[in-house]
């Protein structure tokens, strides 16, 4: 019988999603009688690069070593960081080398979605931001897609399992289908069966761009659902689109002079920060998908710092147990751990797991919260008006 190319949690907790040469080093080890404690820092670049990008994953990391006899320190979830480590680990190495490949996948892509999603939250502070980029991802991920966007400051979610499992309420407009299932010309019939089936509680948003123009299936919208109608939404394929600025202004227009000045304009399909840039002093709404998904992992490795007390290195990274301060103008300090802290800086590492028991806050709202603060501090996104990054 076919099934789903997914890992259970079980299996991944269990260290067995991991690359192979882990497993024979733990065997070499073994054999030689080896198992020393050390002191593991996870980074992305060594020293401050002032590009700042978003911590995410802490939960995931947090219940993968639930129960391994480790102390982990990390930053907090939804810290904005440049460079230095973001996590430490110290214990014995043979119990916890085989997780390095699951832990280097949950902080690599949900860093990467959590930081898409800031930038996009940044690119349009006084607009709606949805996350609509399950579709694109493997569904067993979801939860990490939903969660990272919600970190980085998104206001809501598209997919419902994904939004179970966090405790978010998923939402969403209409799909093309529904009004093709009416057929052209009975555009109306389908806004007003969407309007007539859903629950009160559900935002009334028309899609207008199925068979006709977008100005004229928005002023039909309007006519048909009265003051029932929340907002429009234009999904136009690019092919189609040519100017969308122009497309959206339009639309504004001739619904404000058809009398609907309070209905609002919703905007999907390949939005990327760039696009809201340019739509949003004309939009209320983004759904953004494939801008997020499409985000490259960031590219964290696991480096052993220290081994029995002694610092150590390979080429090309830095020895010893590192300390990272949030200096009072917004830099990211990182030094070694037994040096003088910089005046006026906080330390940002903090305990996540000790001995095995979780005892770090991985709270979402306080994640999403610590984001919009930290970006605020250290200017993440001011380039907004620049063009796409």
């Amino acid at each position: 019988m076919p099934r789903l190319d997914s890992l259970d949690p079980a299996t991944i907790r269990a260290g067995e999603a991991t690359d192979a040469y882990f497993l024979r080093t733990e065997e070499a080890l073994a054999a030689a009688g080896r198992d020393p404690t050390v002191v593991a820092e996870v980074t992305a670049d060594q020293f401050p690069t002032g590009e700042f990008e978003v911590l995410a994953g802490l939960s995931d990391v947090a219940a993968l070593f639930e129960g391994v006899p480790v102390d982990v320190d990390a930053l907090p979830p939804g810290q904005c960081f440049d460079g230095g480590p973001v996590l430490q680990i110290e214990g014995r190495y043979r119990a916890f080398a085989r997780f390095e490949t699951a832990l280097l996948g949950v902080l690599s892509q949900a860093s990467a979605y959590a930081t898409r999603a800031l930038r996009a939250r940044r690119a349009a502070p006084d607009s709606q931001v949805l996350s609509f980029g399950s579709r694109h991802i493997h569904p067993s991920i979801a939860p990490v897609l939903e969660r990272a966007a919600l970190v980085g400051g998104l206001d809501g979610i598209s997919n419902v399992a994904a939004g179970e499992r966090l405790g978010e309420e998923a939402g969403g407009t209409m799909p093309h289908a529904l009004l093709m299932i009416f057929g052209e010309g009975n555009q109306a019939a389908g806004w007003k069966a969407f309007d007539e089936g859903v629950g009160p509680d559900v935002p009334r948003v028309a899609l207008v761009d199925t068979f006709y123009d977008e100005t004229v299936e928005a002023r039909e919208a309007a006519e048909a659902l009265g003051d029932a109608l929340d907002a429009v939404r234009i999904d136009t394929t690019g092919s189609r689109r040519g100017d969308f600025r122009h497309i959206v202004r339009e639309v504004r227009f001739e619904l404000d002079a058809e009398g609907h000045e309070d209905v609002g304009i919703f905007v999907s399909g390949g939005i990327d920060r760039e696009a809201m840039v340019r739509l949003r002093d004309h939009v209320e709404g983004f759904g953004v998908g494939s801008y997020l998904t499409s985000a490259a992992p960031i590219d964290f490795a696991l480096d052993v710092v220290e081994v029995d007390g002694d610092p150590v290195s390979k080429r090309g990274k830095l020895p010893g147990r590192k300390a990272v301060h949030r200096t009072p103008d917004g830099g990211h300090h990182v030094a070694l751990a037994d040096a003088p802290a910089p005046e006026g800086g906080n330390s940002l590492l903090e305990p996540l797991v000790r001995d095995g028991e979780v005892v770090g806050d991985v709270d979402l709202e306080s994640a999403t919260d610590r984001a919009r603060a930290d970006a605020e501090r250290v200017g993440f996104g001011v380039e907004a008006g620049s063009g796409a990054t």
